[in-house]
């Protein structure tokens, strides 16, 4: 080897971005290969040697590593007392003596066999690199090409790493085709002999976080926070959001001007429906948002059983529930509470076998205000699981 080998050694560190001692260390393996293979047949001693390769000017030498002994029955592994103590004095028996024993021609030959080797260090170097900058975009959001399908599961492209999107984390009914771009979540990723492989979701809750997170400055510097997430995939997303600052309107600024934020990540979704919440330190005020669109009329809370009832007018408790109970399930998950959803007449009926014959001509805040009442008075609360 020579100073031009050096020079591109630290070429090929600077452009892979690997540490040249691991390419160093790799060629040294390498030659250390090259000579058992072409000794062994005459030394069994080939076995046990150092290859060194000077930093600077590139030459290569092979010690034959001997240990000690008072007694020589091996001298391809051992070495006397005298002898180690001729070339050095001050060995003892039990330590290592490293002699010289580079061919001539070694140069040639080394070169021949060591190829291969170094390239696979090489790769392995970088596949390395690879996995430890991927295993920091853990929980974070890439934007990745499906490459192929293997049954339901789908082969995609991060990078030049492979991902994997299982069929359990695909949005339901979305369609999938080669080439084409999407942003994922990060779910995990693990070593493999080819190399990093990324495990990623469409499913997942923080997809719907990490792209707010992108798409609105104010999430950017923390004037918005995000407080929680209700989702179902491919359906419908609950985010409830809160601003530390009072003159900024969280809602609004995750909307974006003419809508064009939450239509961003709406169209990433494939059309997946988003409702914005503004998040509240008050219970019933936030289990009243989480129900949006519906209008609640009442929230009765029950701190020690963190569950509540919650009354709407008659004409929306279709719109409360939603579509097979799915508005009242993401509002529960949303704010953690055990919900029960009653409509004012339900509500009424519950308070009295005989409801007052006036009830039409009360205002309806005159009606929410006594069920109110009769609430606090009576302790009823309902049962739908978050």
């Amino acid at each position: 080897m020579n100073g031009e080998v050096i020079e591109a050694i630290r070429a090929l560190a600077r452009e892979k971005g690997i540490a040249k001692e691991v390419l160093f260390d790799a060629i040294e393996e390498a030659l250390k290969s090259a000579y058992r293979r072409n000794f062994k047949r005459n030394s069994a001693g080939a076995q046990n040697v150092r290859v060194s390769i000077d930093r600077d000017n590139g030459s290569v030498t092979v010690y034959a590593r001997k240990i000690v002994v008072d007694s020589v029955l091996d001298d391809s592994q051992e070495i006397s007392v005298e002898e180690a103590r001729a070339i050095q004095a001050g060995y003892e028996p039990g330590d290592i003596v490293e002699i010289e024993v580079t061919p001539r021609d070694f140069g040639r030959v080394a070169a021949q066999t060591a190829k291969q080797v170094i390239v696979q260090r090489i790769r392995e170097a970088e596949r390395g690199n690879e996995y430890q900058n991927l295993s920091e975009k853990e929980n974070e959001v890439l934007t990745a090409i499906i490459e192929r399908q293997e049954g339901r599961t789908l082969q995609v492209a991060i990078g030049q790493t492979e991902g994997i999107l299982e069929p359990t984390q695909q949005i339901p009914g979305e369609a999938y085709k080669v080439g084409m771009h999407m942003k994922v979540y990060v779910l995990d990723v693990n070593k493999t002999p080819k190399g990093p492989v990324v495990r990623v979701s469409r499913t997942h809750p923080w997809l719907v976080k990490r792209l707010f997170e992108m798409e609105v400055p104010e999430i950017q510097s923390g004037v918005v926070q995000i407080k929680s997430i209700a989702r179902e995939p491919g359906s419908r997303t609950k985010i409830a959001v809160h601003a530390t600052d009072a003159a900024v309107d969280p809602v609004g600024s995750c909307v974006g001007p003419r809508g064009i934020r939450v239509e961003n990540i709406v169209t990433e979704l494939n059309s997946e429906k988003i409702d914005i919440i503004k998040w509240s330190s008050d219970p019933a005020e936030f289990i009243a948002n989480a129900l949006n669109p519906a209008r609640a009329l009442n929230v009765f809370i029950s701190e020690s059983e963190k569950a509540c009832r919650v009354v709407v007018p008659d004409s929306q408790l279709s719109l409360a529930i939603g579509k097979e109970g799915q508005n009242a399930r993401l509002a529960a998950r949303l704010s953690g509470w055990r919900i029960d959803i009653k409509s004012q007449s339900q509500a009424e009926s519950l308070m009295s076998d005989d409801p007052p014959s006036d009830v039409s001509e009360d205002s309806e805040e005159d009606q929410a205000n006594e069920l109110a009442a009769a609430y606090a008075a009576a302790g009823i609360y309902g049962a739908i699981r978050p």
